[in-house]
This record gives structure tokens, C-alpha cells and sequence, in this order.
């Protein structure tokens, strides 16, 4: 029996390797390598079935990892429950409280959950109640079956090799806003000052390529958006009528019906 076992976990471990191989070629050093044998045997992950992940020289679970070991585990339920008092659906703030039932006589594992439009990726934008939920999930199951890794889902930036290992890497823009790290938190903030004074994205977008005398406001220097962003954060908490007032001349007229 002890042997049918090892024989298993070895074969998993070398899909996983051979895998992960093909899907970050030259990335995998002697000790990541270990590190994966570890996971293979230890929590039957897998990387053909998208358990784990493998960015900037790191292992990540994922989601359907953390399913795979709750349903290995025989988990008898998870409950989600939101956190009202710490949620401003108004600015996409979302907290959720997540316990997870390994038995039916266990008291459960608890796990919480936070995401804004300031720590999710901006390809979630919107959906930070979900990210929040998925979040809150994965700790408590990481809790509840011993698993120190942690969940690529929980991550508040987004992965650079979540393309799987491709060889292109994502172009430094030439604008001025070259930063990489600091140019999501200021399309952050303008979100945040959107959702929170209820203003149209689109007339703020509009408004913003005026204000930086430009012809889109992706050509605007990282200084002419953060002048923006202080101009509209100080109108909207001043005279919120006013910059209404401004933002509807930037309103496309309607054709007349013939």
C-alpha cells in the first residue's frame, strides 16, 4: 500500500514538473523544484489542472487548488458571510467573513477577505465584491488544511507571469508615466473619486484630457494626472455642482431625429 503511494505521489510530481517546465521554461531553480516535489506529495496539487502557479520565483495556490484539497479532504461545507460595518459599496469596498467545516463536529476555520479598486488588478475592476468573497474563501481554507502558501487570488497586484510563462514582457510606456508600479494607483485613485462623488466616467475621462491638452489621456504626463486628480478631488468636495456643471459640457450632443 505504502509503496502503490509513493509510486503515485512520484508520478504526480513528475507531471508537475514537466509541466511547469514547459509553462516557465528556465525559471525553475533547485530549491523551486523542491518546493514543487513538497506541494506535489504533501496536498496532491496539480499544474496541468491550474492548482498552482508560478510568478517572479514564487509559488502560488489557486483557487481551484484550494477546492481540490478541500474536496481530497471530504470538506463538509464553507459559509460566507459579508461584513456590513467595513463595506462602502460606493467606493467598491468589500469585506467578507468566510468559515471553513473540515467535519461535521468542527467549530471551523475563519478567514476575511477585503478588496477595493485600490488592491484588486484593473482587469477586475468592478467586480471587487467577487475578489473580496474569493479572497475571505481561500484563507480560511489555507487555514483549515495547513497550506502557508499563499493564494495567487489574495494578491493585491497583478502577476506579471500570470500569461504562463510568456517570454514577452509588458512594455514600459514612454509617456512619463513609466512607472509600473505607481501608475495603477493613480487610475486607482481617479476610481475611487468617481465611484465616491457618483460622477460619469466618461465625462471625467473627457474632462481629464482637456485639463492635460492632450488628445487621450493615456498621452498624459504621470505629473499632468496627479494635478488632475488633486483638481477633481478638491471640486468634488467643494462645489460638487459646479464640476457637474463642467463635466456635462463635455456631453457629446444628441442628433436631432429627422
Amino acid at each position: 500500500m505504502e509503496r502503490t503511494r509513493s509510486e503515485k505521489r512520484k508520478k504526480q510530481f513528475m507531471s508537475n514538473l514537466q509541466s511547469a517546465k514547459r509553462l516557465w521554461p528556465n525559471l525553475l531553480h533547485k530549491f523551486q523544484v523542491k518546493g514543487l516535489e513538497t506541494l506535489s506529495a504533501r496536498y496532491s496539487l496539480s499544474v496541468p489542472a491550474g492548482d498552482l502557479l508560478f510568478l517572479d520565483g514564487r509559488w502560488y495556490v489557486t483557487h481551484t487548488g484550494l477546492l481540490h484539497v478541500a474536496q481530497l479532504n471530504h470538506c463538509v461545507g464553507i459559509r460566507v458571510q459579508q461584513v456590513c460595518q467595513f463595506c462602502d459599496p460606493a467606493m467598491g469596498r468589500w469585506v467578507f467573513k468566510a468559515t471553513v467545516f473540515t467535519s461535521p463536529r468542527s467549530k471551523g476555520f475563519v478567514g476575511f477577505g477585503d478588496a477595493d479598486p485600490s488592491n484588486v488588478s484593473s482587469l477586475v475592476h468592478g467586480a471587487e465584491m467577487r475578489v473580496a468573497e474569493t479572497r475571505a474563501v481561500n484563507r480560511a481554507l489555507r487555514k483549515a488544511y495547513g497550506i502557508g502558501l499563499c493564494s495567487v487570488e489574495e494578491l493585491g497586484w497583478e502577476p506579471r507571469s500570470f500569461d504562463f510563462g510568456s517570454s514577452k514582457q509588458n512594455k514600459v510606456s514612454t509617456n512619463g508615466n513609466s512607472n509600473q508600479s505607481s501608475q495603477p494607483r493613480l487610475r486607482d485613485q481617479l476610481c475611487l473619486l468617481i465611484r465616491k462623488h457618483r460622477l460619469d466616467a466618461g465625462l471625467v475621462k473627457a474632462f481629464a484630457a482637456d485639463f492635460c491638452n492632450v488628445s487621450t489621456l493615456r498621452d498624459a504626463s504621470r505629473e499632468q494626472v496627479e494635478a488632475f486628480i488633486n483638481k477633481l478631488a478638491e471640486s468634488a468636495a467643494t462645489d460638487r455642482e459646479a464640476l457637474i456643471c463642467r463635466l456635462n459640457s463635455y456631453a457629446r450632443p444628441q442628433e436631432a431625429n429627422s
